[in-house]
């Protein structure tokens, strides 16, 4: 991962086709796990026209309220300004520039299922952006 001083802070860009499942989910543990240590941005290669609802409703079970998210259309910007890059099944679609780092999630698509499908992926999201804080904004005890 790419180093950062103690002034800037990392940034990271989820990326997935809708930008209205995994990617609101994983932008949304950042934010609420790692606070303002981490600049958080989302995408979608495909933008839907909303949020996914039982996304939405699983979230909101575990206090996250992503209601008034709206998904946004990837761009070559959102990439240049992020240091860390993760995808979630958009394939090659996200620009690769040098000196970001790219990881790419597997993680099923919750598109057309119920909360009852989303909360494993919503789990699941959250260990890897638990592992995600570790690793690029770890807390720093003074």
């Amino acid at each position: 991962m790419p180093e950062k001083s103690s002034a800037e802070k990392p940034s990271v860009l989820f990326v997935c086709v809708h930008n209205a499942g995994r990617s609101q989910m994983a932008a949304a543990w950042l934010t609420r796990l790692a606070g303002d240590r981490v600049e958080v941005r989302s995408a979608g290669s495909a933008p839907a026209d909303s949020v996914n609802p039982a996304v939405v409703e699983a979230m909101r079970e575990v206090g996250i309220d992503i209601a008034a998210q709206t998904p946004k259309i990837l761009t070559v910007d959102a990439v240049q300004a992020s240091d860390v890059c993760i995808t979630m099944g958009c394939g090659d679609v996200c620009p690769v520039f040098p000196g970001k780092a790219y990881l790419d999630w597997k993680l099923e698509d919750p598109a057309g299922q119920g909360v009852e499908a989303v909360r494993p992926i919503r789990d699941r999201i959250k260990v890897l952006v638990e592992g995600l804080i570790a690793e690029i904004a770890p807390e720093r005890t003074p």
